[in-house]
């Protein structure tokens, strides 16, 4: 089967594109969602963060305190990277596991951080949406009602447009309509149905 990642900076339009494909009929597996699982109360993976964070890392319902998390990793590069070294090698083996049950031409991986996390062999072919930096800022700000010095924070801690755009095999510039991206998708949709049967008669 063909394995298509699917990644972007934040506000550059991945999620439409993924739901697009869903659509399509194609399956799409998104790595935020997993990691939700991840950390459901009663999961390893719970258990795990706040045997290195501390309980203060929960919630009163016992479930995890994203908010406070967050803040924590995003001052704190050395306990990102241990959050990182607990999450990713669950959800990495959980998303391999769902794409070896599945039974179709190709699927869709979404990782929103699959550069900077180095997961591109996950996959056999990397499609980039891309955005202009001020539209991308423009577009969470209204969606988010994030302040622009705190979507700049969370661009700078992306990789760059030109990293990103270097590990691509494919790529949609998401700069003009809605409809534009949804037939750009549908588009790339026919090409990767075309390049799955070629690769199932090889």
């Amino acid at each position: 089967m063909l394995v298509i990642a699917l990644t972007g900076g934040i506000g550059a339009g991945k999620s439409t594109v993924a739901e697009r494909f869903a659509e399509l009929g194609v399956p799409v597996i998104d790595a935020d969602l997993l990691a939700r699982e991840q950390v459901r109360p009663g999961s390893t993976g719970l258990e795990a963060i706040v045997h290195s964070f501390g309980p203060e890392v929960l919630a009163a319902n016992g479930e995890l305190d994203r908010d406070r998390l967050r803040r924590l990793i995003f001052r704190d590069p050395a306990a990102k990277k241990r959050l990182e070294a607990i999450l990713h090698p669950r959800i990495r083996a959980q998303m391999q596991r769902h794409v070896s049950e599945m039974d179709a031409p190709y699927v869709v991986l979404v990782i929103p951080l699959l550069v900077e996390n180095a997961q591109t062999d996950l996959a056999d072919r990397v499609l980039v949406v891309d955005a202009p930096e001020d539209l991308q800022i423009e577009r969470v700000r209204c969606r988010d009602h994030q302040s622009t010095e705190e979507i700049q924070a969370i661009l700078r801690t992306q990789c760059s447009r030109a990293e990103r755009l270097g590990a691509a095999d494919d790529l949609i510039t998401n700069d003009g309509s809605l409809q534009t991206l949804l037939d750009n998708t549908t588009t790339l949709h026919h090409s990767y149905m075309s390049l799955a049967r070629d690769k199932k008669n090889i």
